[in-house]
């Protein structure tokens, strides 16, 4: 497994010394977790992240599209600052640190739950699920262009196959090219896809000088600082129908899927080479879609079979390749 770490902020690779008044890392969070946890961790992850689209497009009956991101956001926040402070993690984030907070605070996790959540009023949750998790396809080129990673003939062969079940997933020859809301919500969620793609392989090629758990508190925050008034903006007086189907949305979109799912998905990017996590997250789709199905009576085709069995396949590959110690 390749260990890809980035130059330090002094662009001379020399450990980066505390500044003053900055507690160190905890020596618990100095490495990535093994390979075997990170797997176990990414069941977990795409386990998680595969039920917050039937919850998403549940809240989002119930209140307008940024307030519900900003509800999200806040109560993540609130999460990993309470986690944070249980397990002394809690401190100020290090210079060092701000570019990460801008680019994985304001960008994929301020940024893209907007573009995300706007553009899930006019798509589908189990079609937005799909167009999200491209984001995992696009990681696979750039991983080997900037981040140095082999693609081997398991991992290769698991991304064609990948490729072949998202083609089939979103059927772009069913789509109705007429319908200029939908046309504009898929756009939305494309490119949302690939800013947090740009991110993630930010993530595997970072070094890091504090824990993901001291820095997620700090990244809610960063992406309230643009959902927020966003939202005033953009929706000063929100038609918000207050139920336990809305508060549930909430509850499992903000401190379950979107706090904790993104310490998961940090351990996870830092201990596995960027391809193998991309494309074993492509499994969330697949989560997506069947709930979907079951929970919002969306409709699954023949078509989308094909798909999703060509995804599982792509991501048993990727799985096979880790096992024969190829990943």
């Amino acid at each position: 497994m390749n260990r890809i770490e980035s130059e330090t902020s002094s662009d001379h690779g020399q450990p980066n010394e505390p500044e003053p008044n900055q507690a160190p890392a905890s020596p618990a969070y100095s490495q990535p977790v093994s390979v075997r946890n990170a797997v176990l961790l990414m069941l977990v992850l795409i386990a998680f992240w595969g039920g917050n689209w039937p919850a998403m497009k549940t809240g989002l009956q119930h209140i307008p599209p940024m307030t519900f991101a900003s509800a999200r956001m806040i109560t993540a926040m609130l999460t990993m600052a309470v986690l944070a402070m249980m397990m002394g993690e809690m401190r100020l984030p290090a210079r060092r640190d701000w570019g990460f907070l801008a680019s994985a605070g304001v960008m994929q996790m301020g940024v893209y739950i907007a573009l995300l959540t706007y553009g899930m009023q006019y798509v589908p949750a189990g079609r937005s699920s799909i167009l999200a998790y491209t984001m995992s396809l696009w990681v696979v080129p750039g991983a080997v262009l900037f981040l140095g990673e082999r693609l081997t003939g398991w991992n290769g062969g698991g991304f064609l196959l990948s490729v072949l079940g998202v083609l089939l997933l979103f059927n772009p020859i069913t789509f109705d090219w007429s319908d200029r809301l939908a046309i504009l919500g898929s756009g939305l969620i494309l490119l949302g896809a690939a800013i947090s793609a740009g991110v993630m392989l930010q993530i595997r090629g970072r070094h890091w000088g504090a824990s993901p758990l001291a820095l997620a508190p700090w990244q809610f925050f960063s992406a309230s600082l643009v959902l927020v008034p966003l939202t005033l903006f953009m929706e000063p007086n929100p038609d918000i129908s207050w139920n336990a189907e809305l508060l549930g949305s909430i509850l499992y979109s903000g401190p379950l899927a979107t706090a904790l799912g993104l310490w998961l998905f940090v351990e996870i990017t830092r201990a596995l080479p960027a391809i193998t996590s991309s494309l074993g997250l492509l499994a969330v789709p697949v989560v997506g879609v069947l709930l979907s199905a079951w929970i919002l009576g969306e409709e699954i085709t023949g078509t989308n079979t094909l798909g999703l069995l060509l995804i599982v396949g792509g991501v048993g590959f990727v799985a096979v390749g880790g096992v024969r110690g190829r990943v």
